[in-house]
């Protein structure tokens, strides 16, 4: 009997240190600030008078239409995040729809706050992630056809290429209701302003001549 008390209170305390965490980012940077009257959002969004909402603020008609592939990359992500769709806010999910010319890119990008869940609509698709460092960078990667479902890890550097030669669709789904996307030519090649030269000569093994080069072209942005 005199052990109950302390097990009683081991178990208090791993119940309160289990939910005793900080919410997860929903946005790149939230810088403190004392004043509320200069704040631009909580962790997330503002939220409507709960007696003020209706069934269309839960619609979102954006992915309905075929998005441009006559871009560089031969693709086109139609987000549906809490940016686009309001219904979101607070839920801890999101959707997008992704439109693939024959031979598109949907280049290497990862989703710092989430996991994505991809489903083929139509064509073919060869898609794969990169773990990190400490799994030696491995490459999972598979070849996809209409039904098929792959999972990207969140975080994760991934990509989906149509090696198909007609048109192809996908719709993915993702555990954040503003997942962000960091496209990586984009973010090392194309930041603003530039990371030094000096830096990425070093990191990418390369002389300055073609980090000037890469640093130069346009990086297409398609979502």
């Amino acid at each position: 009997m005199k052990s109950f008390p302390v097990s009683l209170l081991i178990l208090a305390l791993a119940t309160t240190t289990a939910f005793a965490y900080d919410p997860s980012p929903l946005q790149d940077i939230c810088v403190a600030i004392n004043d509320p009257k200069s704040a631009v959002f909580v962790n997330g969004e503002f939220c409507k008078d709960p007696k003020q909402a209706n069934a269309d603020d839960f619609t979102f008609m954006g992915v309905r239409k075929p998005g441009n592939t006559a871009n560089p990359l031969g693709s086109k992500v139609t987000p549906a995040t809490v940016n686009e769709f309001p219904g979101l806010n607070t839920l801890g999910i999101s959707a997008a729809r992704i439109d693939f010319a024959p031979g598109g890119l949907n280049p290497p990008h990862t989703h710092p706050r989430g996991t994505e869940v991809l489903v083929v609509i139509e064509g073919t698709l060869l898609v794969g992630f990169v773990t990190s460092n400490q799994l030696n960078n491995t490459l999972f990667t598979k070849v996809l056809y209409k039904g098929d479902v792959f999972v990207f890890p969140i975080g994760l550097i991934h990509f989906q290429l149509n090696t198909g030669k007609t048109p192809a669709l996908a719709f993915a789904g993702l555990s954040s209701q503003n997942p962000g996307v960091i496209t990586i030519a984009n973010s090392v090649f194309g930041a603003k302003p530039p990371i030094s030269a000096d830096a990425l000569t070093k990191a990418f093994q390369v002389d300055k001549k073609t980090i000037d080069y890469l640093q130069a072209q346009f990086w297409y942005d398609n979502n």
